[in-house]
């Protein structure tokens, strides 16, 4: 797709050129830009002339001075700007694979597209990168990446993504090093496949590969209701066993869904160093608390309120604790209800894969004042849910007031209400 600008950004140099959204970025200097990799070089000068492609079909040609590394403010539709690498392997627990017809079309999307690892955090499983994709990564030193290992032993690998190239992993890894790139792993562990004494040999493989391993996240493995194939789901005693294997190991963590499927307490915020994959769900619940407890809370309202947070099931227990330190306000009355998946099965138990009807049945018959509800239930820059539906169509069919906090589950917004 071309570089079609979504917004702009107020007293920008976009902004001051009457660049508007649905304009087409065509050219910098002469180069079209085929990423947001390009854009971010070619913009770093003082002197530009670039090409803009107005709604009406007319082409205009602006000349720039700014300051070196001055931004133009320019917000993109899409982080790249030609065709989005994608995903050749068939894995066996792929989401995608697992989802039924009328979702978002974004969702249906199978990307493995190394730029969108470097500029977005989305992860990469290496098999189809090409000679040209390398040279480029190391003439720019890109980095770092987010790499979706599951298992070094070539055979495993091959028989879990489906893909022959999966073999390689090993040996694209020690590239990354090689070349001094920087990288974090991942591991969706799916028990019979790459758990126990297959992931002490995954785990023992990614030591050998030094500084460039910044880290590991172990994830478990999301299995829906409409899955045509067996996959065994993380129980009890595997998720023991995986924080007791993975303890051994300086730079790997397990996601917070291991602690809760092991009847364990969330660990303390050492243990997640950096938090370098929260958005693996690897420390969240332990921001969540920390960024509460670190906020003062008022004695009293001066208005009576009550408030219900509208959760995951996963971080259930996080919010009752967060509900019984702020019950303690006089005036305020603080529920905690989580909201069950009905669509997906009772084995996805995450906020992001909350769909509407799930929270209509959920909220519906709340009494409260405010139902809070994350934005990772929403599209990013959106008001709309997994399943097409508006924020303000839930709103319209429940009659309840809904908040949504704009940094997930941030206590910090919610507070701001009381005043």
């Amino acid at each position: 797709m071309p570089a079609i600008v979504s917004s702009v950004e107020p007293g920008s140099i976009a902004q001051e050129l009457e660049i508007t959204s649905g304009d087409i970025l065509l050219s910098i200097d002469g180069e079209k830009p085929q990423d947001m990799i390009d854009y971010q070089f070619m913009i770093k000068s003082e002197f530009l002339t670039i090409e803009i492609q107005k709604q009406d079909g007319s082409i205009e040609e602006i000349e720039i001075e700014k300051d070196f590394d001055e931004d133009l403010g320019i917000i993109f539709e899409s982080a790249v700007f030609d065709r989005v690498k994608p995903c050749l392997n068939n894995c066996i627990f792929c989401f995608v694979a697992q989802q039924p017809e009328g979702l978002r079309d974004t969702l249906y999307i199978k990307d493995d597209d190394y730029r969108l690892s470097y500029l977005q955090g989305t992860y990469i499983t290496t098999t189809n990168l090409t000679d040209k994709d390398r040279e480029r990564i190391a003439r720019m030193h890109l980095g770092p990446f987010y790499i979706s290992v599951h298992t070094t032993n070539p055979e495993l690998r091959v028989k879990m993504l489906r893909n022959p190239n999966a073999a390689k992993i090993m040996e694209n890894l020690r590239w990354f090093k090689d070349n001094e790139i920087p990288f974090h792993a991942q591991i969706v562990l799916c028990p019979g496949y790459n758990d126990g004494a297959e992931l002490e040999r995954t785990l023992k493989d990614l030591e050998t590969l030094g500084e460039a391993l910044l880290s590991v996240a172990i994830v478990p493995v999301g299995v829906t209701q409409f899955r045509d194939t067996e996959l065994k789901t993380v129980d009890k005693r595997v998720a023991e066993e995986t924080i007791n294997i993975s303890s051994k190991y300086d730079k790997v963590r397990c996601s917070d869904e291991f602690f809760l499927l092991a009847g364990m307490e969330i660990p303390k915020a050492e243990y997640y160093g950096n938090f370098s994959q929260l958005d693996d769900g690897v420390g969240a619940l332990r921001t969540l608390v920390d960024d509460f407890d670190s906020i003062e809370l008022p004695c009293r309202l001066q208005k009576r309120m009550k408030i219900s947070f509208a959760c995951s099931v996963a971080a259930k227990s996080a919010f009752e604790y967060i509900a019984g330190r702020m019950n303690t306000i006089e005036g305020l009355e603080v529920n905690v209800n989580p909201v069950k998946s009905t669509y997906w099965g009772a084995n996805i138990t995450v906020a992001g894969l909350i769909t509407s009807q799930d929270l209509i049945n959920a909220i519906k018959d709340i009494d409260a004042d405010y139902i809070i509800v994350p934005s990772i239930m929403l599209k990013p820059y959106s008001d709309l849910f997994l399943d097409g539906v508006s924020l303000k169509e839930v709103k319209n069919k429940t009659g309840k007031n809904i908040f949504v906090t704009q940094d997930n589950y941030s206590v910090r917004e919610v507070i701001k209400l009381f005043k």
